[in-house]
């Protein structure tokens, strides 16, 4: 059994209060959830407007398949207007 995990950490430019953020990051989480179905929450910054570390989980009995879901994931951020990802970090246990 191979869990990956993916922990993102994005810059919202446009956002200047937490209502603006927390519209683009739970549509966000709910997408990536529905599309890739992965665990997925905000786990910090919670309260700075223009930041946040979001995570994302899979559970597989192949670490490939993991690994192929979450890095399609952090795939489909490139481009985007509301956010860009400052950094990432992908691991596998």
């Amino acid at each position: 059994m191979a869990v990956g995990v993916l922990q993102v950490w994005l810059r919202l430019p446009g956002a200047q209060t937490l209502k603006d953020k927390r519209a683009v990051v739970s549509g966000l989480l709910a997408r990536v959830r529905r599309d890739f179905n992965v665990s997925a929450a905000e786990l910090g910054y919670l309260d700075e407007p223009n930041r946040a570390l979001l995570g994302f989980a899979h559970l597989s009995n192949d670490g490939r398949h993991s690994d192929e879901v979450l890095a399609r994931i952090l795939a489909t951020f490139e481009g985007q207007r509301e956010f860009y990802v400052e950094q990432h970090e992908l691991e596998f246990r």
